[in-house]
């Protein structure tokens, strides 16, 4: 069993961390083959998600969210072998209160239907955002 949604306990500790300024969400996410929408309709795992970035995409968007990077997964040099990734992508939005009121619009939640068919696993990593150090062993605070 991947994981495609958070837990209550994990999103009221996302919501408890509300610092000001931007955040950046690390996105990982395997597709199905097929996706599995519970009333049986027909999509491949692929057309699940797009749909899911076309009714959810004007949301986050009016919420101030846009991403930043995105690559193509190509190898796994350090980590588990089996691991790949069919999206990767980090989305910044404005602050904590965007993600949420964005999770919360009735637009987006008949969208994210789509995603929870399409996804066989997933990770999303919250991250502040950091001013660029000299090099990768500095952390500026």
């Amino acid at each position: 069993m991947g994981h495609i949604d958070p837990t209550k306990e994990i999103f009221a500790q996302f919501r408890e961390n509300d610092r000001p300024g931007p955040i950046h969400m690390l996105n990982l996410v395997r597709l199905r083959k097929e996706a599995a929408y519970p009333d049986g309709r027909k999509a491949s795992g692929a057309e699940a998600y797009a749909a899911y970035g076309r009714e959810s995409g004007p949301v986050f968007e009016r919420l101030g969210g846009r991403i930043v990077w995105q690559g193509k997964f190509e190898l796994m040099l350090i980590g588990p072998q089996d691991e790949r990734w069919d999206h990767c992508f980090i989305a910044e939005y404005p602050d904590v209160g965007a993600f949420v009121e964005m999770i919360r619009d009735p637009v987006y939640r008949e969208a994210v239907k789509h995603r929870q068919a399409a996804v066989e696993d997933s990770r999303l990593i919250r991250h502040a955002v950091l001013p660029i150090g000299k090099n990768f062993g500095e952390i500026p605070s």
